[in-house]
């Protein structure tokens, strides 16, 4: 068995799905993937169905009606790892915006002494492409306030692209997560820095999706801007 599990949650994905999943599944390190699917109509469900044919010893999915939020979809993703007894626990998007090939420099981050690896655009060697330049300026000022108002060490703040030790995921308490949204990898961070855990940031290039629809929205952005406020004055 793998030591090592990716999580990506999916909705609508079918012009990824496949080609994530080989591509990940082609690396030298032995990755198993499960694919927190919420009800997708295009079929990406099924398609992961059919991959599992071929993968059935490593490739899992768990199915969920509606879109329930990209936090839940990693909470419950995250509980299923830890039941599983996986060592090292990932996040990463189905659009190929993360290079499956940075999986394995994650993981050396952590097994190099890191409890927390962050794919990261902001520090030296990392870098955004396909996007405008208004688009990098937002993204990067959301980084810089996120710093100011949390006072926490990460300069991608808001990256979705992590590595997780085991017992990371053991000490946080997960139900009490409450951000499901874009603010959910922010409160992710800032629960693992505020209990003492080293976050270490690996350079990587972040690459818009180039096939499906984005899932951002104006909402998202809402949460993320007033939840951070929250994390600073909650008592938690």
């Amino acid at each position: 068995m793998s030591a090592s599990l990716v999580i990506i949650p999916t909705y609508n994905e079918i012009e990824n799905i496949e080609k994530m999943i080989r591509t990940v599944f082609s690396l030298p390190n032995p990755f198993h993937i499960l694919i927190v699917d919420d009800g997708s109509p295009d079929g990406t469900a099924n398609k992961v169905k059919e991959l599992q044919v071929e993968f059935f010893d490593k490739l899992f999915i768990q199915e969920r009606k509606g879109k329930l939020g990209l936090g839940t979809a990693y909470i419950h993703g995250f509980k299923w790892a830890l039941a599983k007894n996986y060592d090292f626990i990932f996040e990463m998007d189905c659009d190929f915006s993360h290079n499956p090939n940075d999986l394995i420099r994650l993981q050396q981050a952590c097994e190099n002494g890191a409890d927390v690896a962050v794919g990261s655009r902001y520090v030296k060697g990392g870098n955004v492409s396909n996007w405008d330049n208004k688009r990098i300026f937002l993204s990067y000022c959301a980084s810089i306030y996120v710093r100011m108002i949390l006072w926490i060490k990460v300069k991608d703040t808001t990256a979705g692209f992590k590595c997780y030790k085991r017992k990371v995921l053991q000490t946080i308490n997960l139900d009490a997560i409450k951000f499901m949204g874009y603010a959910f990898q922010i409160e992710m961070k800032y629960r693992a820095y505020k209990k003492g855990f080293k976050i270490a940031e690996v350079p990587i290039t972040f690459i818009d999706r180039v096939e499906g629809v984005s899932k951002m929205s104006t909402k998202i952005f809402k949460e993320a801007f007033l939840g951070v406020l929250q994390m600073r004055f909650s008592k938690h």
